[in-house]
Parts: C-alpha cells; structure tokens; sequence
C-alpha cells in the first residue's frame, strides 16, 4: 500500500512557511498542525474519512488546520471565503460536513451558516503537541480534499482529489519546473483555491519555502516589495496580476526570480510582448481543479519562440485532442481535450452522472476546446465553452444565469464575458423580461448581489425583447454579444 507520509521528510531546521512577518519551520509547522490536531478532536468526534470545511484567510492557521486534516485522515473542503452565505451552506451540505473551521477574518461570517464551527486563531496553535506528532499514514488511494468547481448545469460540481492526486501532480510539476534547495515561492493566490494550495503541497513534498501572502485584496505595491526585497525564485499569478504588477513596479525584481508561472488564462499578445521586452521568465500553464493544477506548461524559451502555446503535458500526463466522434485529431485542428495521468481527480462527490460523463476509459473529458500543433505543443482556444474568468475567478455562466431567472420579471437571460483591462473579463447579462413586467439594470443588480458572490454579477447588463435562438431553441450566444458593440471577443 503506497503512503504519502514515506515520501515526507523535509528538514525540520530548514524554512518552511513565511507570513505575517513569522518564519516557521518545518519543524515548527509540525508542532503547530499536532496541536491543531488536538484541539480538532476536543471540538467534536470525527472519524477518518469524515468531511470539514476550511473557511479561512491566508495565513499559518490555514496551513496549520491543513496539515492537521492530513495526518487525522480528514477530508478537507476547501471554502471559498468570496461566496454568499446560501452558496457556501449549499457546498457544506452537499459534501456532508461534519465540522466548519474558521479563523478570526470568516469568524463572523462562519456564525451565518448554522454549522458546527471552530475557530482557530494563531495563539490558539501554541497549545502541546498532541499524539498526531507526525504526518501519519497518508494512503495515497485516500481522499485529501474537495474542492468545488461550476459546471456547465450551473451547480458547482465537488472534484474529489486523493493523496495520490496531489503526490502524482507534485513530481510531474518538478519535472517539468525543477527544483532548487534554496527556492521560495511567493504564493498570492488564495489557498482555498488549487492555484494556491499546490504551492504549499509541492512545497512540503519537496522540502522548500514558501512566501505566503494575502490574497485579497490584491496588493501590487506590496508584492511589487517582495519581489524585489526578498529572494523568491518562483510566483503563481493569473494574467490580470502580472498585467497590475508591471504597472505598478518602480523598483528591478529580484535576481534571484527564475520563474513566474502564469495560468487561469492565456495572457493578452500586449502582455506577452510585454513580457519579451522586459525579458520575464514567464511559463504558461493549462491545468484544471479536476487534475490537481498543471497539466501541461511552457517554459520561457517556448512561450517566447510560440505565443499562445501551454507547452507539452507535464511528465506523466496524456494529452489528446479528439473530434465529436471520439476520434484523435489531426495537428492544429481543434477538438475538446482529454487528458490521463495519476493527478486526475478520483471523481466529483455525489455525482456519479457527472463523474461518468467526465472520466472515460481512463481520460478526463474537460470539455475544453484546443489543438496540438505538429511538434505535440498544447493550445488552448477555450477556457470550457463559456467559461468566464475574472480577476483570476473562474465564473460560469450558467449559474448566474440560474440566479438571474429566479428574479419574477426575469423570463430568460444569457450571461457573457466582456474584455476587461482590468480584470481580464467582465460579467455581462443580456436579458429577456416577462411579458407584462418591467425591471432596471439597478434592479437585477441588486437582486444577484443577495444571491451571489460579488465578482459573479453582471457589470453590464442589457435588455432584449427575445434573446436570439437556433432552431432547435439554443440561445446564440455569440448573436447576444453583439448588444454590446465596444465589446471585444476573445473566444476563437
């Protein structure tokens, strides 16, 4: 039986974790995730296997309650802290939570959920050890966390990742990344989200550093000061982060910066040229919640000589490209892709239709639109067919479509996104109004902001007699585009 904790040994002495001006290390980390262990299992009786939700910032005691989770054999369910009160309940119940744990920044808004909660501050972590002082026995067939990811139905689906996800995806990004015994990866992305969490989990499997900053709100001045004050080697960022950082930078970067890993999107040709005049060891990276992170990434070299590619799967991993048929493309013509590889989630939670529809004969059908060209480079046209992505947030439509037509005067709505230079993309709305109704912009704004995160609601909304449809009753989306005239499409 193949074990995590094997494979888990980093020098106690060596610096683990940076953040709110606090070195801890490895060490120190253990002790800090043994005596989270023991106030976890004071607050309530668990068992292996049973399910909590993380609804936590940034910070030690969100590392710390994780590492806790991993050696009590609990599945994480990591929460993102952006949603609304009746999103977040939804995603408690559907994945049958047993405990809420919260710190001091979600304290209040864990209280609004009705569940079981423990709220864990930094002091709270200086408690003794308990008897969980060690990683303990992580069977990589086990499951390690559930994270929520919008499907097309407009229902988050709960993308079950097991140890061996998480072990699989750690060595195939090395691989393709390397490793330095003196790297820090500055991490700002929100943990809650894989983007984040992999910097923490590849970081405790190889051994090195991690910076840990707030994730939001996104502070380019101050992330500007640790790249050039400190020497970090590596950096997670989406497009719209890069594109606030080089604008905001009035100081050189630190030598010691040997990568900066781009995903969420395909970054724009002006920040690609960008990038090239400034000579910026940019990599960008495809990659999924259902494949724990990267899939494929580019390295400098290659994103320099081929704008737009993602590069060649990681080590480890397939990629196909295949028709409406099932049948492999030729280069350069588009199809969805699949992908296989040990990182490939275990399935969603509750959903065997969904997790039948997606995982086939061992591929992952993403439903992403891309082409391999004739030397095996990965593109992707597609981020799903209607994905939006917003300041790094993945928003589907279909479910603010969901939340729109439960307004009484909504009878039908199209949700779209807009080129936006500050952010990536807008949400925008079309919308169909119920025969005898009336209803402003102001009106369905302020009816999605009791319903749905804020970075969900349409910014632009406009209103048609009836939404443009194909004959079989299909809305044309790219025909409701066309209401807003300044607007830029980026689909292919």
């Amino acid at each position: 039986m193949r074990k995590l904790k094997h494979r888990l040994n980093p020098e106690p002495n060596h610096l683990f974790i940076t953040c709110d001006g606090l070195e801890i290390s490895f060490g120190r980390m253990n002790r800090l995730a043994s005596a989270g262990c023991g106030m976890i299992r004071r607050s309530t009786s668990l068992h292996p296997g049973d399910k909590v939700g993380i609804l936590m910032s940034n910070g030690m005691p969100f590392v710390a309650t994780l590492l806790a989770l991993m050696r009590m054999r609990l599945v994480a369910v990591l929460l993102n802290s952006r949603l609304t009160a009746s999103e977040l309940r939804w995603q408690l119940k559907n994945t049958d939570c047993r405990l809420l744990i919260c710190d001091a920044t979600t304290s209040a808004q864990a209280d609004a959920l009705g569940f079981d909660r423990l709220e864990l501050r930094e002091r709270n972590f200086n408690e003794s050890s308990s008897e969980f002082d060690d990683y303990g026995s992580m069977v990589f067939a086990d499951d390690f966390a559930i994270v929520h990811t919008s499907g097309t139905s407009g229902r988050p689906k709960a993308t079950i990742l097991t140890f061996g996800n998480i072990y699989s995806s750690a060595l195939a990004s090395r691989g393709k990344l390397g490793r330095l015994a003196s790297d820090r990866w500055l991490c700002v992305l929100p943990l809650y989200h894989l983007g984040g969490l992999s910097i923490i989990l590849r970081s405790l499997i190889y051994g090195t550093a991690v910076d840990l900053m707030p994730a939001a709100p996104f502070d380019a001045e101050a992330v500007n000061r640790q790249l050039s004050d400190h020497p970090i080697t590596l950096v997670s960022l989406v497009p719209t982060m890069l594109q606030r950082l080089l604008d905001a930078k009035t100081r050189p970067w630190n030598p010691s910066l040997r990568l900066i890993l781009l995903g969420g999107e395909a970054p724009s040709p002006e920040l690609l040229e960008r990038c090239i005049a400034e000579k910026l060891p940019i990599a960008t990276s495809y990659g999924l919640t259902e494949t724990a992170s990267q899939a494929a990434t580019a390295m400098p070299d290659l994103v320099f000589r081929k704008p737009g590619t993602v590069g060649k799967p990681l080590e480890g991993t397939q990629v196909r490209i295949v028709d409406e048929g099932g049948v492999d493309a030729a280069p350069k013509v588009p199809g969805e892709a699949l992908v296989s590889s040990g990182a490939v989630m275990r399935g969603y939670y509750k959903d065997p239709a969904a997790t039948a529809e997606a995982l086939q004969d061992g591929w992952l059908h993403t439903g992403d639109i891309g082409y391999l060209d004739e030397d095996g480079d990965l593109f992707i046209l597609q981020r799903r067919e209607d994905l939006i992505v917003s300041g790094g947030e993945n928003i589907y439509p279909a479910e603010v479509e969901a939340a729109l037509r439960k307004h009484p005067a909504v009878a039908e709505a199209v949700v779209l996104g807009l080129a936006d230079a500050n952010w990536g993309q807008a949400v925008a709305a079309v919308v169909e109004l119920r025969a005898g109704h009336s209803a402003s912009a102001d009106d369905i704004v302020a009816f999605s902001r009791r319903r749905l995160a804020g970075y969900k609601i349409p910014r632009r909304i406009a209103f048609l007699p009836a939404l443009p449809r194909t004959a079989s009753g299909k809305v044309q989306r790219r025909e409701a585009r066309k209401v807003f005239p300044d607007a830029h499409q980026r689909d292919a």
